[in-house]
């Protein structure tokens, strides 16, 4: 039989990297792989059909389901997943101390109004604090860079949220900086804040490490923020989503290994001081496989994302994990 010949995107973390470079396979298909420095532009390839497979944002896959029949179903692979209490930053001089003071405020958010990031921390701060999104008015751009609306997607508000485009060459940044935005949710961090050149921006939760830290104990989620999708007619190619699932956990395990492995010798290879002793915090906490693939072991997670979404107003209704992952993988 010929192999199936299918374009895959896919950033390239660490834990793809062996699908790069040969050292896994995926039986049954000549894959080309393609990727991007910007991981939304593999989205964006994937949203217009130029790709078979793709990781894709959690957001921007759900948002398909709006349509009449989604074009995509998901694989349960989280290529990229975060805590997300360190994505809030503040304006050193707006008052804000606590999550609840951010109620009334302007807020910037980073690409579209409920990207990835911004849909979990939402959800965290309406359960854990009551500050739902309507209590805030939001403005969306680029956070570092100018960054247009992301038109090729839907982009979903509900009535009773203020929402609008930074517009123009302005950044989430600068506004921040300057005060004309309260705080900020973006997956970038301000370049201010990393360079040590601003005075005015600082993060909500200073010591965010522990908050996050404290949040995965009490609910056991380490959230995601993307997953593979496929097309939808290529989801009952006999063998192919089981191919597919195979090779991104033998990629997975192998990173996983090394670091196993490297902690025998204290990670002489990593060019981290102090590794070892943030490498053995996190296995004691987070277990074996701290980053783990299969419906079982995220089904909390997605669950939690899935009503965060609807609750937002991003989905039209509150979808299920049984809809979007494909039938013969329900079992991982």
């Amino acid at each position: 039989m010929t192999d199936l010949e299918l374009k895959m995107g896919v950033y390239r973390y660490e834990h793809t990297a062996p699908l790069f470079d040969g050292r896994v396979a995926i039986d049954g298909v000549d894959v080309t792989l393609d990727t991007s420095p910007l991981v939304s532009d593999v989205f964006h390839r994937m949203a217009t059909g130029r790709l078979d497979m793709a990781e894709f944002g959690l957001t921007y896959f759900l948002r398909m389901f709006d349509l009449d029949e989604s074009p995509f179903l998901a694989l349960p692979i989280f290529p990229n997943r975060n805590f997300r209490h360190s994505a809030l930053f503040v304006n050193a001089d707006s008052g804000i101390e606590k999550p609840e003071d951010l109620a009334g405020r302007t807020v910037g958010e980073f690409g579209m109004w409920g990207h990835d990031p911004g849909v979990w921390m939402k959800g965290v701060l309406a359960d854990e604090y009551g500050v739902t999104p309507d209590r805030m008015r939001w403005v969306v751009g680029g956070t570092n860079h100018p960054l247009p609306a992301f038109d090729w997607i839907p982009q979903p508000v509900p009535d009773g949220v203020d929402v609008r485009h930074a517009g123009g060459d302005r950044t989430l940044a600068a506004m921040l900086e300057a005060g004309e935005i309260d705080a900020l949710l973006s997956i970038d961090v301000p370049q201010g804040l990393l360079d040590g050149s601003s005075k005015k921006i600082r993060r909500l939760f200073p010591d965010y490490e522990s908050v996050e830290r404290d949040y995965y104990r009490r609910t056991g989620i380490f959230p995601m923020m993307h997953v593979v999708a496929i097309r939808r007619e290529l989801a009952g190619e006999p063998g192919l989503v089981r191919a597919v699932y195979r090779a991104f956990s033998e990629a997975k395990a192998i990173v996983q290994d090394a670091y196993r492995d490297g902690a025998l010798k204290q990670h002489m290879a990593v060019v981290t001081p102090w590794f070892s002793e943030l490498f053995a915090e996190n296995r004691a906490l987070l277990g074996e496989d701290w980053w783990p693939y299969g419906l079982d072991a995220n089904r909390k997670a997605v669950d939690t994302f899935l009503r965060y979404h609807f609750e937002q107003g991003l989905s039209a209704r509150r979808l299920t994990c049984e809809e979007l992952f494909v039938p013969e993988l329900l079992d991982t």
